[in-house]
């Protein structure tokens, strides 16, 4: 029992060492929040800081990435030494390698003398590469090289230069998917991935959403010297239901385009939605494929959709179709209204390959093609002959439009392929496959 006790005190005393860890870790590099993601984001960092392990951080633009190679740096051995970040992204292709690596004199136009790259002047620190999936793919060789064996060779140079240098990268798109569009070398990614840190949307974040505003308000209201805004309870519920695509950012340049513009220092809904794009508000969920990185719309889904949607509607149609022809068969009387009579013509209209308009007298009520006898009004709608469901078969579908080309060319196959939009051959396949005639 005492053994129990003590073991849960030492739990206990470790959780909240850990805690107050993480707190100090927060207010020193102005991290807002509680949420169970962010905090194991933070977590990894420490832990992975006092290793040489090459870190690569995840997550959306403006969710606040540049935050944890500096949580890195400063955690490890190399906090004495430079910490150097690079946005990849922001470097023209032609002139990255010499920036990452140095050049020689006369190496190219414009060098006009030698200088060192960012790995050589960062040698024994640590190098941050923001937006790596930006970097083409001849400087991701050279990057490979650098990570495995720590050697570089300068541009227009041959001599090796050796560095010893802790990599942290991120990005905020999906490297599974450049991988496979041949855009980001596999093995610089696995080289790179040796510790993952995913940084959570804000979306996922919604308790931190109100923290975040209220410490932007103060920053703000300091800066320019006025009160601090603040929000009613529905306002906060606005500003908690929207999604942040911007993330962080967005709800930071909100907070100061509000405190400099509003002169009511309490918003109400309606002030807080003239800040906030109104085709977003709502968390609503998106249709994206299975196996979709990016949220990209899977188009060959919403096409199978579109089509099932629209075949339930034909679907339905000869529901309701039916449904009146038996009703006026049994002798039950059929009133229909206004709009109801006008949407059943349009029904009816709509299909003249299913319900003939033209009235056959020689053929009696049963064994008759489907007549509508042209007689509708706003009280009364007539229709005194049997349904004939259309058969939804493809087969059936094109031997109906080959017997109709092939009628329409006098039997001519050269023009009936043309008029079909398929070669003779195919034609003459399909002819020979439905025992065609003609």
């Amino acid at each position: 029992m005492l053994y129990k006790i003590v073991t849960l005190s030492v739990q206990t005393a470790i959780l909240t060492y850990k805690m107050r860890d993480l707190q100090q870790i927060k207010q020193r590099f102005s991290i807002i929040g509680n949420s169970e993601a962010l905090n194991r984001a933070i977590d990894i960092a420490v832990q992975v800081a006092p290793t040489d392990l090459s870190v690569l951080i995840t997550g959306e633009s403006g969710t606040g990435k540049e935050v944890f190679p500096q949580i890195i740096h400063q955690h490890s051995s190399r906090k004495h030494n430079r910490y150097i970040a690079v946005n990849c992204g922001a470097i023209p292709e032609g002139t990255i390698d010499s920036e990452l690596f140095g050049h020689e004199k006369g190496s190219f136009t414009g060098a006009l003398s030698d200088r060192k790259g960012y790995f050589e002047e960062a040698d024994g620190g640590t190098i941050f590469l923001d937006e790596i999936g930006e970097l083409p793919l001849a400087t991701q060789v050279r990057l490979l090289r650098v990570l495995e064996t720590g050697e570089f060779i300068r541009v227009g140079s041959s001599k090796i230069i050796k560095s010893n240098v802790r990599v942290v990268a991120a990005t905020n798109v999906n490297l599974d998917k450049a991988i496979s569009n041949g855009k980001f070398r596999q093995d610089l990614y696995y080289r790179l991935n040796n510790v993952p840190v995913v940084i959570p949307p804000l979306r996922e974040r919604v308790d931190d959403v109100y923290l975040l505003f209220r410490k932007f308000a103060g920053d703000f209201a300091t800066r320019y010297r006025m009160p601090s805004i603040k929000l009613n309870s529905e306002a906060r519920k606005l500003l908690e239901k929207y999604r942040w695509p911007g993330n962080i950012r967005q709800l930071k340049n909100i907070t100061e385009q509000i405190s400099v513009i509003e002169q009511n220092r309490e918003l109400s809904a309606e002030d807080l939605q003239k800040y906030i794009p109104s085709h977003a508000n709502d968390n609503l969920p998106a249709l994206i494929s299975a196996d979709s990185k990016e949220g990209t719309t899977d188009f060959s889904t919403e096409r199978e959709i579109l089509y099932k949607v629209l075949f339930d509607m034909k679907r339905d149609m000869h529901d309701l179709k039916k449904l009146v022809l038996d009703m006026i068969q049994h002798g039950q009387e059929v009133n229909l209204q206004g709009d109801n009579a006008r949407i059943l013509k349009k029904l009816y209209d709509a299909e003249p390959g299913i319900v003939d308009n033209s009235s056959s007298s020689h053929h009696n009520e049963r064994s008759s093609p489907v007549t509508y006898n042209g007689h509708i009004d706003d009280n009364h709608i007539e229709d005194t002959e049997e349904f004939v469901e259309e058969s939804l078969s493809l087969r059936d579908k094109e031997i109906e439009l080959i017997e109709k080309a092939l009628d329409k060319h006098g039997g001519r196959r050269k023009y009936a392929a043309k008029e079909l939009g398929v070669s003779e051959r195919t034609l003459y396949r399909k002819i020979k496959e439905y025992a065609i005639s003609g």
